[in-house]
């Protein structure tokens, strides 16, 4: 699963249960931010439906009305354009096609979804959204919707983040897929089609932008890769020995953080997964390299600059990542948290541009009428997209939570008793 949700501003530092194993961030804590004021009568909304719907059905009466239930939380991929040709990339197949989103077509469907209680947009994905062009405009115009938006970019283009930074507010977030700390493998991992493009170059802007405002937090997002690690029979460029280097180099340029994951590789299915047990030998000695390198980087943290371990991180480095592939039959967050890409609109990251995951077209939310419909297609998604087996290989993100709301729908728990955990605003899913 992409790890794209969440801001680390309001992230707790890293905690350890009392057995010694780690929990996750507090970004990807999703079933802690679905118990937020701004979302929870909405998840409440969703639950009561799942309960009677179930309760019909095991008393052979007709469903309920569907819902016009719209998502949470959208990852928007605003362009399938991009100017990389990363050697690592999960979403290559779906880049630079033919495909694009109406700018006002687009905009219309924000403001539906906004109205609808949509709380946050994450421009992400298959494409740079620096590239879309109107990319500071649409920024504006999310702000102008009490959206809550962050943004995913490969640093390219950082004039045009420096422009979006006065309309950004505490809770946004940009984060610069970086990947690296020389200028030697940020271009041979990247091939930026600018070839005089430096790692040098883009993390030069970063005071530059935190000066225009410092309110929203800037990160620099590193997935490691290893020798042996593939993409379509490619072998990917090993970056383990630059983990520190860039994590000195991320501190230094004025970043608030910087986050490593694991390179992840599509399944047949579709779906992103990670499984680098065919490594057999090797994985221990990979393993090990990364812990060393990683704690090394956290030795650099000050109370300026946090180094993160993404979830996934810690799945691999504790041989765990097969417990987050135990899925429930039905996974919940599709209702909540969905995918708006220039291919059409998909039921999760992990599965942006497969088929059988489409909730609709490109503007499946523009109009009342399409949101009857999406809402009708993603109820047939609910039941028909087996998460137990479609989702068998993935180390989902949302595991925990996906449970804990199966189990919500199958009780008959007083909703009213679950307390709001926090009212910081977090809403990215």
């Amino acid at each position: 699963m992409t790890e794209t949700s969440g801001t680390p501003q309001s992230a707790p530092a890293p905690a350890t249960k009392p057995d010694g194993v780690r929990r996750e961030e507090g970004i990807h804590d999703f079933t802690r931010k679905l118990r937020q004021n701004a979302l929870w009568p909405r998840v409440v909304e969703y639950i009561e439906w799942q309960r009677a719907t179930r309760k019909a059905r095991k008393g052979g009466q007709s469903d309920p009305a569907v819902p016009d239930m719209v998502p949470l939380s959208i990852n928007l991929d605003l362009t399938t354009a991009c100017n990389y040709r990363c050697d690592h990339c999960i979403d290559w197949d779906i880049l630079n096609k033919p495909f694009k989103h109406a700018d006002q077509e687009l905009r219309d469907q924000m403001k539906e979804l906004a109205e609808r209680g949509m709380q946050s947009v994450i421009l992400i994905g298959g494409g740079e959204p620096t590239l879309y062009p109107k990319f500071k405009e649409f920024v504006a115009y999310l702000k102008e919707l009490n959206l809550q938006v962050a943004v995913v970019s490969n640093g390219s283009r950082n004039d045009k983040i420096l422009e979006i930074a006065p309309y950004l507010e505490a809770g946004d977030w940009v984060r610069l897929s970086l990947d690296s700390g020389s200028n030697d493998v940020f271009q041979r991992m990247h091939k930026p089609t600018r070839d005089s493009l430096t790692l040098d170059e883009i993390c030069a802007w970063i005071p530059k932008i935190k000066r225009a405002n410092p309110v929203f937090q800037m990160g620099f997002s590193y997935v490691i890769t290893w020798q042996g690690a593939e993409r379509d029979d490619e072998r990917v460029v090993e970056n383990i020995h630059e983990i520190e280097m860039a994590a000195k180099r991320a501190r230094d340029a004025e970043f608030d953080y910087i986050s490593f994951k694991p390179f992840l590789e599509r399944a047949d299915t579709g779906s992103e997964v990670m499984d680098p047990s065919h490594m057999e030998g090797e994985l221990r000695k990979v393993i090990t390299r990364i812990r060393e390198s990683v704690d090394a980087a956290k030795a650099l943290e000050t109370p300026n600059f946090r180094v993160l371990e993404s979830t996934n991180l810690r799945m691999l480095l504790e041989q765990s990542w097969a417990d987050y592939t135990h899925q429930p039959r039905m996974c919940h967050m599709q209702a909540l948290r969905q995918v708006i890409n220039p291919h059409g609109t998909f039921n999760c990251p992990a599965y942006r541009g497969v088929s059988y995951a489409t909730v609709g077209g490109k503007d499946a939310y523009k109009n009342p009428d399409e949101v009857r419909a999406a809402a009708g297609t993603t109820a047939a998604l609910l039941d028909n997209f087996d998460a137990s087996d479609n989702c068998k290989e993935v180390t989902c993100l949302y595991n925990k939570t996906n449970w804990w709301l199966e189990q919500l729908c199958e009780s008959d728990e007083d909703l009213a008793s679950l307390e709001v955990q926090f009212d910081e605003r977090d809403t990215f899913l």
